[in-house]
């Protein structure tokens, strides 16, 4: 199997473990979604500690410790993070699978919005079609709803904003999963402490089964996201633009089709904008990959053409 095509099943397994998890949080009720969020935190924390002992890596440490400001970074994306797990607990277990689906659907234009108002780029005409697409699906939704899709939208900008900064930060995925597991580790542990002082802990006190798929939960949190790195590195970004709405069909067929969540036509029709908005913008990223493959191309051929012919005059000589 070709290095590729590794990546491609790296990427695949990880969008499908994603795009499952309403199941497996649904099994952890009656905890509600601030207690599943302090165990998957420290359990998380705990499963990637043994890996990195198991790979003998903790120089890195040293580094975050006495950068002020890559700590102060991390610790940003672990807030920002601790938002997109609790927030997408709570849509799952109040019953809004649907719209925790539709957050990320819509992550990537959140993104490319971030691209424009945060990093200054400049967007094409497909691209600003397919935001003002998805901002019409919204305002869509939100007459469907009766409300803005609060889930939705929380869901795309915290993660949105996550990836922009560990974007900036470049630490491994490894690393820095431990790292910003461990910067919330410390409220997760006294927040269950208290639950369990005050009496009002669910884990531990319903079953064995129950206890164990919150101890689960934090080895699941880790193994999809070192899965989509090792994917990163090897997929080209068209591709990984593709993969990435595996996650949300699933969790969008997962609503309708296993838990019966409604789809009236008015979120038909907001879901189908949507949609149309992500097919313009993989379309046009497809294009400017393609371009810009060609034209490095072009310029390698350039330059090797250059190089020949400074060769043959030098022989000439």
């Amino acid at each position: 199997m070709s290095d590729e095509r590794r990546g491609y099943l790296y990427g695949l397994t990880a969008y499908l473990i994603w795009g499952f998890f309403p199941i497996y949080f649904k099994l952890l009720r009656p905890s509600p979604a601030l207690e599943i969020l302090a165990h998957r935190v420290l359990w998380s924390v705990l499963f990637v500690a043994v890996l990195l002992t198991a790979m003998r890596n903790w120089r890195f440490l040293r580094r975050i410790v006495r950068t002020p400001r890559l700590l102060g970074g991390v610790t940003l994306a672990a807030v920002l993070i601790a938002v997109n797990w609790g927030t997408y607990i709570y849509g799952v277990n109040s019953s809004r699978v649907v719209e925790a689906a539709l957050g990320y659907f819509i992550t990537p234009l959140f993104v490319v919005l971030l691209g424009v108002f945060v990093m200054r780029e400049r967007l094409t005409a497909l691209q600003w079609t397919a935001v003002g697409t998805g901002a019409l699906a919204v305002a869509v939704l939100a007459v469907d709803y009766g409300r803005l899709p609060y889930i939705a939208l929380t869901l795309a900008a915290s993660f949105g904003c996550y990836g922009l900064i560990k974007k900036r930060l470049s630490l491994p995925p490894s690393e820095g999963l431990f790292v910003e597991s461990a910067v919330l580790a410390v409220p997760a542990l006294a927040y269950l402490t208290w639950l369990n002082l005050s009496g009002g802990a669910s884990v531990g006190h319903v079953s064995a089964t129950h206890t164990a798929l919150m101890v689960v939960s934090g080895v699941l949190t880790a193994i999809p996201l070192l899965l989509f790195a090792s994917a990163a590195n090897r997929v080209p970004l068209a591709g990984l633009g593709i993969l990435q709405y595996v996650a949300p069909i699933l969790q969008l067929a997962v609503g309708v089709l296993v838990y019966h969540e409604p789809m009236p036509p008015a979120r038909i029709a907001g879901f189908s904008l949507v949609w149309v908005a992500l097919i313009v913008f993989t379309v046009d990223g497809i294009r400017r990959a393609r371009s810009g493959a060609r034209d490095r191309a072009a310029a390698a051929a350039t330059a090797a053409t250059a190089d020949g012919s400074a060769a043959a005059a030098l022989r000439s000589q």
